[in-house]
This record gives structure tokens, C-alpha cells and sequence, in this order.
């Protein structure tokens, strides 16, 4: 990953029970060092469900908020999330189901496609022994 500003998740709550802030922070910072901002919270224990609820066939559901003016902001900068934050941004809709996309890496021609070059096919001669 490259740049110096990182989207990331830094952990709060109790033992076996974490709750997560979304923050922007340098790259090099420590995780629970000072962000930058806070831009959303995270709670991946979801609340229990009611005797109703189970009857309704409802699902339990985990609690995410995110500023997503702020969230554009800091990806149209240049910020770079993390995989965990990736995909609640793209679950959320922040970022695009395909993101980071095709062309995110380097693009390397296969033999066939290189213009201008001619492949080898025979064998290269022998040195001479000497």
C-alpha cells in the first residue's frame, strides 16, 4: 500500500468485547496513537435479538456508523484503507463493490502481445570449450 495516510481501525472497549473507531491517522503512527479524525465507529458484536424478532426470522445486526462526506474526502486525497475498512466501505456503498479495481496493480504484456520483438524459438549455439 502506498501513501503516508492510512484509513484504519483503532480498538476501544473491554476484554473480548471490542468496539472500534474508524479513524484516519498517519501511516506510521500506532494504533491507538492520536488520529488525524475520527470519522465512524464500528461494533462487530451484534446486539441480541428478542423472543419477537427470532420469531420474525430477523437477522442479528452488527452496528456501523460512518461519515461518508468525510469517508470521500479522505479516499479522494488519497488516503488508503485498510482490508477490513475497504470492505465495510463497501458494504456501506462508500467505495465501489470492484474497488480497488483491474487496473490496481502493475500490468504485466503476455509473450504474444509484446509489438516489436521477435521471440527466440531455436536454442542458443554452445560456447566454445576451451
Amino acid at each position: 500500500m502506498k501513501g503516508s495516510v492510512r484509513i484504519r481501525l483503532a480498538r476501544f472497549g473491554r476484554k473480548h468485547a471490542p468496539v472500534y473507531n474508524i479513524v484516519v491517522a498517519k501511516a506510521k503512527s500506532g494504533r491507538d496513537k492520536l488520529p488525524v479524525e475520527v470519522i465512524g465507529t464500528y461494533n462487530p458484536i451484534a446486539t441480541p435479538l428478542t423472543p419477537e424478532q427470532k420469531e420474525r426470522g430477523e437477522k442479528p445486526v452488527k452496528d456501523i456508523k460512518i461519515d461518508f462526506h468525510r469517508s470521500k474526502y479522505w479516499i479522494g486525497v488519497g488516503a488508503q484503507p485498510t482490508e477490513v475498512v475497504a470492505r465495510l466501505f463497501r458494504k456501506a456503498g462508500v467505495l465501489p463493490p470492484q474497488w480497488p479495481g483491474p487496473n490496481s496493480g502493475p500490468v504485466v504484456p503476455k509473450k504474444n502481445e509484446i509489438q516489436g520483438v521477435k521471440a527466440i524459438t531455436e536454442p542458443l549455439p554452445e560456447p566454445p570449450v576451451r
